[in-house]
């Protein structure tokens, strides 16, 4: 018998694990760029700040989500 958190999705989206992000994309950019530049991380800032600006947007859509949704209701 299948678990039941195994056949239940959540209310909400959820980015627990990097891959469910949807900043997945910019974090394998800004990775496969370090590997390409044996880690020479100025070499690779835009990426690094083409993720850091998707995760704050990530980050403020989910705050107001969580906005709307109360504890007592």
């Amino acid at each position: 018998m299948a678990s039941r958190a195994a056949t239940t999705t959540p209310p909400y989206p959820s980015a627990a694990r990097i891959s469910d992000s949807e900043c997945f994309p910019q974090y394998t950019a800004s990775l496969k760029c370090l590997e390409e530049f044996s880690s020479d991380k100025s070499r690779c800032q835009e990426h690094f700040d083409v993720y850091k600006e998707c995760k704050k947007k990530e980050r403020e859509a989910r705050l107001e989500r969580n906005k709307s949704r109360s504890l007592f209701s």
